[in-house]
């Protein structure tokens, strides 16, 4: 970091403006101090008050010789200290250049990769917007786009396709999850086979991240599990299913949209800890317990944070202290044991 701070003050030519800044200084004070009899303390505090063109007036030379410095330090302090303020300035917009462009490195941690830039993609931004925290989620988006497709400071644009460059960029090794997306310009079977790539790709330079890809061929998804994929999303079979189901049983799809989107109605799915109190019971308890205590409804178990999902357990089923409930509940999963 040393090294390309020093070598873009040497091609900026900022370390020439503070050597001739530091000599100016130098030889005003001396001669200040000399010529009109005053500490070198103080003719150092004229100088640089004189060459800022601030000017208050506390020491005010005298001789023809201390006027004479004052004229120089006048006229060549605007025209050094305008250099230096366009050199910083020029540092400024090349950042901001290059984060427009996809030309920075991601600094964050604990953030999501996000992999294409789509619709679908800015649907997922929305919702990541929408989740209550702390701070809000870090996204660093990997994707060829000409220019950062949204003003978003915590959203971070890598430029580029997919690959051991772009992922190293975007901090991989230190990311909590991974996203990625198929590229909706590419033939279904191509576009399949370049997410399963990114997948081993992504699972080889970081095995403990978490991916989740979105395939549009469901006889794709075992060999995206054989790449280490967590979790596959056939977004074609999904949104089938979601159809069907409705023509089926009316008004099914406004309760899955409510229950997935943060961004309408109230009840919402949430993966919470199981209580402490709740170790060892039957899940009819459990689920009793939380419908009481929390107005919080038990739909699934997780064995383990990233185990596997039991959906509607039998009501003798003994859960375990490693165990998540998969609840829907009105309040956040931060906020759901405080009254506990």
């Amino acid at each position: 970091m040393w090294r390309s701070v020093l070598g873009f003050i040497k091609r900026e030519s900022i370390d020439r403006i503070v050597i001739t800044l530091g000599i100016l200084i130098t030889i005003s004070s001396v001669v200040i101090s000399q010529v009109e009899s005053i500490s070198l303390i103080d003719s150092f505090w004229w100088s640089i008050v004189t060459l800022t063109t601030v000017g208050y007036g506390d020491i005010a030379p005298a001789t023809m010789i201390g006027r004479f410095i004052a004229i120089v330090n006048m006229f060549v302090g605007i025209g050094v200290l305008a250099a230096l303020s366009a050199a910083l300035a020029s540092i400024l917009i090349e950042r901001k250049r290059k984060e427009e462009l996809g030309m920075s490195d991601c600094r964050f941690e604990g953030h999501v990769i996000l992999c294409e830039w789509n619709h679908r993609a800015v649907s997922i931004v929305k919702e990541l917007r929408m989740e209550q925290g702390a701070q809000p989620v870090q996204i660093a988006l990997i994707a060829q786009c000409d220019r950062k497709p949204i003003d978003d400071p915590n959203l971070a644009f890598i430029h580029g396709p997919v690959s051991d460059e772009t992922l190293k960029r975007a901090n991989l090794t230190a990311a909590k999850n991974v996203i990625i997306l198929g590229n909706d310009q590419l033939d279904a079977s191509i576009r399949d086979a370049a997410v399963v790539l990114s997948t081993l790709t992504i699972e080889t330079l970081n095995p403990n991240v978490y991916t989740i890809v979105e395939l549009v061929d469901p006889a794709n998804a075992i060999t995206c599990y054989r790449a280490k994929a967590d979790e596959v999303i056939i977004s074609s079979e999904l949104s089938s299913m979601l159809i069907s189901q409705a023509a089926l049983n009316h008004g099914i799809s406004k309760v899955v949209s409510e229950l997935l989107s943060l961004q309408t109605g109230h009840n919402k799915l949430y993966k919470v800890p199981l209580p402490l109190a709740n170790a060892g019971q039957t899940f009819l308890d459990t689920f009793m317990y939380m419908k009481q205590q929390h107005q919080s409804t038990v739909v699934a178990l997780q064995k383990g944070y990233e185990g596997e999902v039991i959906s509607n357990p039998n009501s003798a089923h003994i859960v375990e202290a490693n165990d998540y409930l998969i609840v829907i509940s009105h309040e956040a999963p931060q906020t759901l044991y405080q009254a506990a």
